[in-house]
């Protein structure tokens, strides 16, 4: 299932992220630590792959398309675990 959101809202989720978050989402999805980044808005393709993530211009830095929410929604339930601990 596919999310529309804008891109300052997807960043301002890897933002709110803690300190290895990144790092905990890669391991546990088995994928490169720059994948993730790409995820969120990197540019990196060298090291990491795309996933999913399409932007179009517009209002909030524009609109962001995620074809696959699996690292949205684990980014989501860590920044949950961390809202609880808090």
């Amino acid at each position: 299932m596919s999310i529309t959101i804008t891109f300052n809202e997807l960043r301002r989720l890897k933002d709110s992220l803690p300190d290895g978050a990144t790092h905990r989402i890669a391991d546990e999805l088995n994928l490169t630590v720059q994948t993730v980044r790409n995820y969120f808005g990197g540019v990196n393709y060298e090291y990491g792959k795309n996933m999913g993530m399409h932007i179009e211009p517009g209002p909030d830095g524009g609109i962001v398309v995620l074809d696959d929410t699996t690292i949205y929604d684990m980014a989501v339930k860590i920044l949950q675990e961390k809202n609880k601990e808090a």
